[in-house]
């Protein structure tokens, strides 16, 4: 089994070479998370910081040397009852603390500004590359076709949640790893010289190694290093699973309250309530695994720490009992094999830490990959259709065309295979089909937003699409009204009497009431709300899939003359999905799918057709 970002504890291959390989992908990803911040627009200030932050940690570690130092004075006067020196070491402890918690505050603060930009910026580059090329629609595509099994869940908490924890862990790790390095550094040759020879026969042999402190402490970190690896390696896939979990039982908990009014009239609680335990059953049965894998963990970097304390007292009591060194001196090599040891033992301290951030690098590199992916094929697909575009001549008279056109579903399945079509300003079209025959799909062909075709196409200029589902953000109702384009793009009285124009006159009078709109308003106000949007913008052309569903006739009629009225004044056109027979009296012309033979190339064809006794003159309609 290969690595993967969803199987993270797995290598490229086995042994030492197979790890050696696994641990430079992940150091590749690391960096290439991480660089971009760093020459960004922003990259003076974040090095200008980072740099202050590696000064200051490189301060802490010189004041914890000179305190290293002060221990073997003071405790020498303790011990010779020289009072005289105790009360001035007193008085350089004093300044010596203070510098230090001058020292620790700062690099504590410049550390979480760092942290706080790093993360700021990295907020900003995802969003902006999430929501550029319809990357968020092709993503959740993706994830329900069944297509690619790594394709990325819950992107909101990979921006939201993973972003954060990788600055944290990157920033607090990568210091961490620097101060143990520059410790280990600065004590390692003060224990050197403090922990003299050790001298022992052997076989009739003698033996002499010189700094055995220093090796004793390699040792015990060492052994205590890789014990702790072994111990806490399945923390990695658990972390990773852990925030997946977590991130599913937010997610289901979020549908339900955007679902709440549908699910309350379905009665829908008890079902709703079975797949929120379940989730958050899952949630637990992998935390409680997690913890299991936490407490062994912690037995072992307990026992670890505590005999750190005590180790070097044993080692060096021979020589304090034998007088060789004096109280100070003892206090001085527990203090320095002490530095030396926490030096060593960064690994062991901070696994946890470490298997957290394995898993977020993880994800947030699955989360690029797919990203990179979607945003690519998009891409591709804009491309292909903007070189048809500038070969085809209706670009420049606003007409609606396409050919050679293939739409397929993301599971492969071919919808529509070789189309050749063409709407004219002035054509009003009924496009029909049996529900799930792909008429939204193609809808979104013609959007551009649908990666699963292949064609040329063009779309009029000035172009609105009213989906099944319009989205209204929470907040004013001018801003919902006017989205995606400012309120203030807009007079009140044009807003006003776009209400009053899609019959929802009882609204003009709150254009500045917040609410969560998509909630409040009934199935038919929805619709209102988005006709009203058309009608606001004047685009030239008009696609509506299943506008007016869930109004009456007669509200339906209306709105339909109203749009009518204004695609003929800007000498545009309209596309309508609908099943209603009345709907066809503001069309003279009509697109159907048909249902084809088994084993043919598409599941279906188009078939067009003149619809008679309309206002409107038929346009001719080629197809293939």
């Amino acid at each position: 089994m290969s690595a993967s970002p969803m199987n993270p504890t797995t290598s490229t291959g086995t042994g030492i070479t197979g790890k050696l390989s696994a641990f430079r992908q992940f150091c590749t990803r690391v960096w290439a998370l991480s660089a971009p911040y760093f020459k960004s627009e922003d990259k003076w200030k974040a090095r200008g910081l980072l740099l202050a932050i590696i000064v200051l940690n490189l301060a802490a570690v010189y004041m914890l040397v000179l305190l290293n130092d002060w221990n073997r004075v003071f405790y020498d006067a303790l011990q010779n009852k020289n009072e005289a020196v105790f009360w001035t070491q007193l008085g350089r402890f004093t300044y010596l603390a203070f510098a230090f918690i001058i020292i620790a505050v700062y690099r504590f603060y410049l550390t979480q500004l760092l942290q706080v930009r790093w993360r700021a910026w990295m907020t900003a580059n995802y969003l902006q590359r999430w929501l550029a090329d319809h990357a968020f629609y092709s993503l959740e595509l993706a994830r329900f076709s069944g297509t690619q099994q790594t394709t990325a869940d819950n992107p909101d908490q990979r921006i939201q949640e993973d972003i954060n924890l990788f600055t944290t862990y990157s920033i607090s790790l990568s210091m961490g790893l620097l101060n143990a390095v520059v410790t280990l550094v600065s004590f390692v040759g003060i224990l050197w010289s403090l922990s003299g020879a050790f001298a022992f026969t052997l076989g009739g042999t003698s033996y002499n190694i010189p700094g055995f402190m220093v090796w004793m402490a390699v040792l015990y970190c060492v052994v205590g290093s890789v014990i702790t690896h072994y111990i806490g390696r399945p923390q990695i896939r658990l972390n990773f699973l852990q925030q997946r979990y977590e991130a599913d039982f937010r997610h289901h908990m979020v549908r339900v309250r955007e679902y709440s009014e549908a699910i309350a009239l379905d009665k829908g609680e008890p079902v709703e309530r079975a797949q929120l335990d379940t989730r958050f059953s899952t949630v637990l049965a992998n935390y409680l695994a997690l913890i299991r894998k936490q407490k062994n963990l912690v037995w072992f970097t307990n026992f670890f720490g505590q005999a750190a304390v005590v180790f070097p007292f044993i080692v060096a009591a021979p020589r304090f009992f034998s007088g060789a060194i004096q109280l100070g001196e003892l206090m001085q090599i527990s203090s320095a094999f002490g530095r030396v040891q926490d030096s060593l033992s960064w690994l062991v301290d901070n696994y946890s830490s470490l298997a957290a951030w394995r898993a977020t690098t993880d994800r947030l590199t699955s989360f690029e990959d797919n990203i990179s992916a979607a945003a690519q094929q998009t891409r591709a697909q804009i491309a292909a259709n903007s070189i048809a575009n500038s070969q085809n001549p209706a670009a420049a008279s606003g007409t609606l065309s396409a050919s050679d056109l293939t739409v397929s579903l993301p599971t492969g399945l071919t919808l529509l295979s070789g189309v050749a079509l063409q709407a004219n300003p002035g054509d009003s079209v009924l496009f029909k089909g049996p529900s799930g025959s792909g008429k939204s799909t193609l809808f979104r062909t013609f959007a551009g937003i649908w990666p699963f075709a292949k064609g040329r196409s063009q779309l009029p200029p000035e172009t609105m699409f009213i989906p099944q589902r319009p989205y209204f953000p929470d907040g004013r109702l001018r801003d919902a009204l006017a989205y995606p384009e400012p309120a203030a793009q807009y007079s009140d009285e044009a807003l006003q009497r776009a209400l009053a124009d899609a019959l929802l006159p009882q609204l003009a009078s709150r254009l500045d009431d917040s609410d969560a709109w998509s909630q409040k308003l009934s199935g038919g106000e929805q619709q209102r709300l988005a006709i009203a949007r058309v009608l606001l913008k004047k685009p030239s052309w008009v696609f509506a899939d299943e506008a007016t569903a869930a109004l009456d006739e007669v509200s339906e009629k209306t709105l339909y003359e109203k749009l009518q009225a204004h695609v003929r004044a800007v000498h545009g056109g309209m596309v309508s999905i609908a099943h209603r027979p009345s709907v066809a009296a503001f069309h003279n012309r009509q697109w159907e799918l048909v249902k084809q033979p088994d084993g043919s190339a598409a599941q279906y064809t188009l078939k067009e057709s003149t619809l008679p006794d309309n206002a409107l003159p038929p346009t001719p309609l080629k197809s293939t």
